[in-house]
């Protein structure tokens, strides 16, 4: 392991802002935090958004900036990538912001049903053909389920045609609400995008961050060309999800 990794990792361990749950905490088992996010981490009682997978927490940090009446989590196993987040959060003091390093087949043990209001879900790996790793799968919208408030929203940000079309079809086998679908969110979709109604229990600026929040890899992938989907649905659904009967042949790449 290279020495910045390593100094990276040491100096995550100062941040308030970063909760690093031992395996112990949250393998079949709850956490202390489950149920109290709200009061021990934030300090009040608005609404949580959970980013998973957020990397070096650009996402987050910004969406946090501009919602200050909503309370961000941005989840992510890399500890090394979660420093420059975390570092950014501590160093500004910014109080609707914390971070999670964990697994996140674990995020049942560390959030109570109706803790959370919404999820992100931003360049995630498609998994192609490997479903069950899916962020989209059914295995996924269960654990979602259990910690999602009523109305609970799933905000899904690609640049996977895979991985939107997957989503997509799921959301329509088990007959979800869909709230917007684009296929290429600075192009043909732009302005019906844009002028949707709300997407977000914190607001307008969850449609304004779509076209003026970029990733590291959102840039490249938009430098190379290659078009940037969104898909937002609620989560709400009576009985077991279902896997989606798709061309998955199609969308393949």
């Amino acid at each position: 392991m290279g020495k910045d990794k390593l100094r990276k990792f040491k100096e995550n361990e100062t941040f308030g802002c970063l909760v690093q749950p031992r395996t112990e905490e949250v393998f079949r088992t709850d956490h202390p935090l489950k149920g109290h996010w709200g009061k021990k981490v934030f300090g009040n009682d608005h609404p949580i958004v959970v980013e998973l997978g957020c990397g070096k927490g650009e996402y987050t940090i910004d969406l946090a900036l501009r919602n200050p009446v909503c309370n961000y989590i941005g989840v992510d196993i890399k500890g090394a990538r979660l420093w420059k987040g975390a570092k950014y959060a501590e160093e500004h003091s910014l109080p609707n912001v914390a971070f999670l390093r964990t697994r996140i087949e674990f995020i049942t043990s560390l959030f109570a049903p109706g803790e959370v209001s919404e999820i992100w879900i931003t360049f995630a790996d498609p998994q192609i053909h490997r479903e069950k790793k899916r962020l989209t799968s059914p295995l996924f919208m269960e654990r979602y389920r259990s910690m999602l408030r009523e109305g609970g929203i799933v905000h899904l940000k690609t640049d996977s045609r895979y991985l939107h079309e997957y989503s997509a079809a799921m959301a329509r086998q088990n007959s979800l609400k869909v709230l917007a679908e684009a296929t290429d969110i600075y192009g043909a979709d732009r302005e019906r995008l844009y002028a949707s109604d709300m997407l977000s229990v914190c607001g307008r600026d969850a449609v304004d961050a779509l076209f003026e929040v970029q990733t590291f890899y959102e840039s490249q992938y938009l430098a190379q060309g290659i078009p940037i989907t969104y898909l937002a649905f609620v989560i709400d659904h009576a009985g077991p999800y279902l896997s989606p009967d798709w061309d998955e042949d199609r969308w393949e790449r």
